[in-house]
C-alpha cells in the first residue's frame, strides 16, 4: 500500500459568501489537479465545482457564512471534491425549471459518483471522479 493510500493528499480552502468566491474556487481547484496532474479529467473537475460553489452560495450558505472546498486525492485513483456549507435541506438533481435547476444534473453527468452528506451544521456534497494513479 503507498503512503497516499494511506493518506489521502488533501487541499482545502474557506470561502466567504460571495459571487467572487466561485472563480475563485475554480482557479484553486485547477491549480490542485494540475499540481498532481490529473490534466484528463479537469474540466470535468472545475465545471463540477463551479456548480457545487454555485448551489452552495444560492442555497446554502446563510448570510455572514461561507462554505469550505476540499478536494482529496485517494491512492488507486480517486479525486473526490466536497463542498461543505452550513445551510439546511438536502439537494437533489430535478428537471430544470427555467434558467435554473441544471447544476446536480451537470455534476451526474459529469462526475462518476455523487452525493449528499449530513454534518452539524448544514450538509457536504460531494462529486468523484475516476482518474489515473499518478501516485503509484
Amino acid at each position: 500500500m503507498n503512503e497516499t493510500e494511506q493518506h489521502p493528499l488533501l487541499r482545502e480552502r474557506f470561502y466567504r459568501r460571495e459571487r467572487r468566491s466561485v472563480p475563485g474556487a475554480r482557479e484553486f481547484a485547477r491549480a490542485a489537479v494540475v499540481e498532481w496532474g490529473l490534466h484528463a479529467r479537469v474540466d470535468d473537475v472545475l465545471l463540477c465545482v463551479s456548480e457545487l460553489a454555485t448551489n452552495a452560495l444560492v442555497h446554502g450558505v446563510p448570510p455572514g457564512r461561507g462554505y469550505r472546498l476540499c478536494l482529496w486525492l485517494y491512492g488507486g485513483g480517486i479525486l473526490r471534491v466536497e463542498v461543505h456549507d452550513s445551510g439546511g435541506g438536502l439537494p437533489r438533481a430535478r428537471e430544470p425549471d427555467g434558467e435554473s435547476g441544471r447544476g446536480l444534473l451537470l455534476v451526474a453527468a459529469l462526475a462518476d459518483m455523487w452525493g449528499v452528506g449530513e454534518r452539524e451544521p448544514g450538509k457536504t456534497v460531494w462529486c468523484e471522479f475516476a482518474v489515473a494513479d499518478v501516485t503509484s
